[in-house]
């Protein structure tokens, strides 16, 4: 019995290490961290270039994934609502230009997706960490938002995304 609560334990262990979120390097109320970086089209997009406007800046795992997919339409479906109320959306991943450009093509986003190749703005943002998945530990995209004031100071971080109803919970 001892031997097998010792392995329940070590095998348990890393599981719950790893299911808990790692701590972020900015907080609510901090100067959201400025950065420069290409959309799915080749232009460089700056956070300055929103200054006056709320930024939801989404950072999410992989282009064309069920979860990722599903969050971005649900973005799209509810992007005048969301313009209405003063957001400019920003989508962020590790994925390539031409896979950004894949992507919102057949989906048929309205709103840019960056790439973030190099992974600079997820080591600012702290979106670079490590996950589990199947019991196998890996360096991946945490699925994080950051909600950006009209100063450019982060008012929210959803770090618990609900792809199907994120704009609800951007709006809430």
């Amino acid at each position: 019995m001892k031997k097998l609560l010792s392995l329940a334990i070590g095998v348990l262990t890393p599981l719950l290490i790893f299911a808990q979120n790692q701590p972020l390097p900015v907080k609510v109320g901090d100067k959201a961290p400025a950065f420069t970086e290409k959309d799915e089209n080749g232009q460089a997009i700056s956070l300055s270039d929103f200054e006056g406007k709320k930024v939801v800046l989404y950072f999410y795992p992989k282009d064309d994934t069920p979860g990722c997919t599903a969050q971005a339409c649900n973005l799209r479906d509810n992007y005048k609502t969301l313009q209405e109320k003063g957001y400019v959306i920003l989508g962020i991943s590790a994925d390539s230009e031409a896979d950004h450009q894949k992507f919102k093509e057949k989906y048929n986003l309205p709103f840019p997706l960056l790439a973030d190749t190099d992974r600079s703005m997820h080591e600012k943002y702290g979106t670079w960490q490590t996950r589990m998945y199947k019991g196998k530990s890996y360096e991946g995209t945490a699925r994080i938002t950051f909600i950006i004031n009209e100063k450019g100071v982060i008012e929210d971080i959803i770090e618990k995304v609900d792809t199907k109803e994120h704009t609800f919970q951007i709006l809430n």
